[in-house]
C-alpha cells in the first residue's frame, strides 16, 4: 500500500520491471530497491561512492565482478554504472552464469574494455577492486547444480594471494560461502564499511528527489 501523500515511492520487488511499471503510473518519482535479478542502482551507486572514498577516483581502476553474474541485479546495474567511467572491467562467473547478453551488448556500446574468466587468479595481481556476489540459491530450479557451484567462487586469503595491498573487496552482503569470515581482518576488506555509507548515499538520493537544498 502506497501513501496517497507520499512525495517518493521507493519500491523493492520479486518480478522483474516491477519499479518500471509503478513509475508508468504514478505520480511521483519511484525508486528502484532493486526488482527481481533486474537491477539494484541504489546498491550500484553506493559501490560507486566506496570506491571513490577508497581511491579518491574511479576512472583508471580495474575492477573485478565476481560470482553469479546472471542472476544478481546488482551486478546488472553497476556494470551500467561503471560504464561511464574509465574502467577496466573483469567479470569472473561460473561456466552458465556470466553476464546477460543485454548487459554484455551495453558495455561494448559503451566501449568498456572487458575481459571474461571463469578464474579470479587470472586478473588477481592488476586488479584494484574486488565485487563479489553470493550464489544465489532461489535463481537454481536444481538445487543439485547450486550445490555444486556455491563453493567454487570464495574468495578467502588463498584467492586474493599476489593481489596489491590497495586491492579493496566490496560485498553487498549478507554473504554465504563465498566470503569467509578470514577476510574479514585483513586491509583489503571494505564491505562493512561499504554497508555503512548506504545510509548517507540512500539520504543524498532522497534530497536530491526532493528538492533539498543545504
Amino acid at each position: 500500500m502506497v501513501d496517497a501523500y507520499a512525495n517518493v515511492i521507493v519500491i523493492r520487488h520479486m518480478y522483474e520491471g516491477a519499479a518500471k511499471f509503478a513509475a508508468e503510473l504514478a505520480d511521483v518519482p519511484v525508486v528502484n530497491g532493486g526488482d527481481g535479478m533486474q537491477h539494484h542502482p541504489t546498491q550500484a551507486m553506493i559501490d560507486l561512492y566506496t570506491i571513490w572514498k577508497e581511491f579518491g577516483r574511479i576512472d583508471g581502476l580495474h575492477v573485478a565482478i565476481v560470482a553469479d553474474l546472471r542472476h544478481a541485479r546488482l551486478m546488472a546495474s553497476l556494470c551500467h554504472a561503471l560504464a561511464y567511467f574509465d574502467v577496466k572491467l573483469s567479470l569472473i562467473s561460473p561456466p552458465g552464469l556470466g553476464v546477460r547478453r543485454e548487459i554484455r551488448d551495453y558495455l561494448e556500446k559503451m566501449h568498456v574494455p572487458l575481459y571474461e574468466s571463469h578464474n579470479l587468479k587470472d586478473v588477481i595481481e592488476d586488479v584494484d577492486v574486488i565485487c563479489m556476489s553470493r550464489i544465489m540459491q532461489e535463481r537454481f530450479a536444481d538445487r543439485s547444480e547450486y550445490e555444486r557451484l556455491k563453493k567454487r567462487y570464495v574468495v578467502d586469503l588463498k584467492a586474493i594471494q599476489g593481489a596489491k595491498d590497495s586491492m579493496i573487496i566490496l560485498h553487498a552482503l549478507p554473504r554465504v560461502d563465498e566470503l569467509p569470515p578470514e577476510i574479514d581482518g585483513t586491509r583489503n576488506a571494505r564491505y562493512f564499511q561499504q554497508a555503512a555509507y548506504g545510509i548517507p548515499v540512500r539520504m543524498a538520493i532522497l534530497s536530491l528527489i526532493l528538492g533539498a537544498r543545504g
